[in-house]
Order: structure tokens, then C-alpha cells, then sequence
């Protein structure tokens, strides 16, 4: 990516062409280094949410299962009365 920085007339003339260039170098390099910092740790603090939403989502799913089990004997066990219900009266 180009970067452009302009230099003052005055201090270009006073750093001088090279000294100018390396200027502009040093400041393009920490621009670079800042910018790779930030994307590192906006990275990490991604990476981070997603880790604790998937741990929230876990946690989440083991409850479902856990009430649909506890809701699937309460069914059951009423089916079971049910029919046995239904057969004491038929066979009475």
C-alpha cells in the first residue's frame, strides 16, 4: 500500500533528499508496526469472544437436552399410567 507523507519545504531542506526519504521510511515502518499491533489484538479479542459464545452456546444445549430428558420421562410415565389405567378399567 502506497503511503504519502508530505514534508515541509523547510524541513526537507534542512533533513536534506536522503535524510527526507529516511524520515518518511522510519514513519511508514512505525505505521506498519502500529497498525500490524492493532490487528493482532483485535484478532485475539475476536478470537476471545468467540471461544465464550461457543461456551455459552455449549452450556445452553446441555440444558435443552437435560429439560427435553426430564420432559420426555414426565410424557412417558403419564403414558405408562395411561394405559394402565386404561387396561384396569377394560379388564375389570
Amino acid at each position: 500500500m502506497a503511503e504519502f507523507i508530505y514534508i515541509p519545504e523547510t524541513l526537507r531542506e534542512r533533513l536534506g533528499e536522503q535524510g527526507s526519504k529516511e524520515l518518511v521510511e522510519v514513519l511508514n515502518q512505525a505505521a506498519r508496526s502500529l497498525r500490524e499491533s492493532i490487528n493482532e489484538s483485535t484478532v485475539e479479542r475476536i478470537e476471545r469472544r468467540i471461544a465464550e459464545t461457543k461456551t455459552e452456546i455449549v452450556k445452553e444445549i446441555a440444558n435443552a437436552k437435560a429439560d427435553l430428558l426430564k420432559w420426555m420421562f414426565v410424557f412417558w410415565v403419564g403414558q405408562v399410567l395411561a394405559i394402565i389405567g386404561f387396561l384396569y378399567t377394560l379388564l375389570r
